[in-house]
């Protein structure tokens, strides 16, 4: 019954993964070094590391990350989860990029206009495939690493606004990756249904199976049940032991 179940996780390939394990690491690297101090009166006016807006930007990225992760794996046997769980993780992001858009703002500045020379420098860097197949973990990790220095230009500023507009145009990147991805998934589920609807498949086509071998006649060669059969010429006892035995006999 092996057909019953999707091919599952793959996640560590997916362009989605690599931003958003860049996008949890930044958040974390940007609020030890812009939060945890006010940075518009003093340096040395320190506030709580784990206070509510650091604890829920950081929270928003991990989940971001982390449903990805858990929508792929549960893929195998539940599509409806799978994509659940993406939009989790298109949700949380979202959440994180408003957090940096109010960081800009309470900074007295904008976000970055798409047509600004900086936007669209951000926007043009592409993402390497990752073609990678064994030892996944650190591949994908060195993967996403690697990915992350196309970006240092602006994630290694020292200004904090700089940083914040650049994470706006890379989660928004992430989440136009992941609306993508769901509208697959949806595909994919259309065409192929979910587990529960190949299991039901499955117990109705033994459950049949079953019925029939409970009223057939045995076979007049070699004994065994025989089973209804279809052709252009109507329905006949056919040997369930075919080819190996060909006896046939009419209902």
């Amino acid at each position: 019954m092996s057909e019953l179940f999707d091919k599952h996780g793959g996640f560590r390939r997916l362009h989605t993964f690599t931003l958003a394990t860049i996008v949890q690491l930044e958040t974390l690297q940007f609020c030890r070094r812009f939060l945890t101090f006010d940075h518009r009166e003093t340096d040395t006016k320190f506030y709580d590391p784990k206070g509510r807006q650091y604890d829920q930007m950081t929270q928003a990225a991990r989940s971001g990350r982390q449903n990805i992760i858990e929508g792929s794996e549960r893929s195998s046997t539940s599509k409806d989860t799978e994509m659940k769980l993406t939009d989790v993780a298109r949700a949380s992001l979202s959440e994180l990029r408003g957090d940096y858009e109010i960081f800009i703002l309470d900074r007295g500045h904008h976000p970055w206009s798409m047509h600004s020379a900086e936007a669209r420098s951000v926007n043009a860097i592409s993402l390497d495939p990752a073609p990678f197949t064994a030892d996944m973990v650190h591949q994908s990790a060195r993967h996403a690493l690697e990915q992350r220095k196309k970006y240092a230009r602006w994630l290694d500023a020292k200004d904090p606004v700089v940083v914040a507009n650049a994470m706006l145009i890379i989660i928004g990147r992430a989440l136009n990756m992941l609306k993508s991805q769901i509208e697959a998934q949806g595909k994919a589920f259309e065409e192929s249904g979910g587990f529960s609807e190949r299991l039901t498949a499955k117990r109705l086509e033994a459950r049949e199976g079953q019925k029939n071998i409970e009223n057939s006649p045995a076979c007049p060669q070699c004994q065994s049940p025989m089973r209804r059969r279809k052709s252009t010429k109507g329905d006949f006892w056919g040997c369930s032991a075919y080819p190996d035995c060909k006896s046939t006999r009419p209902l």
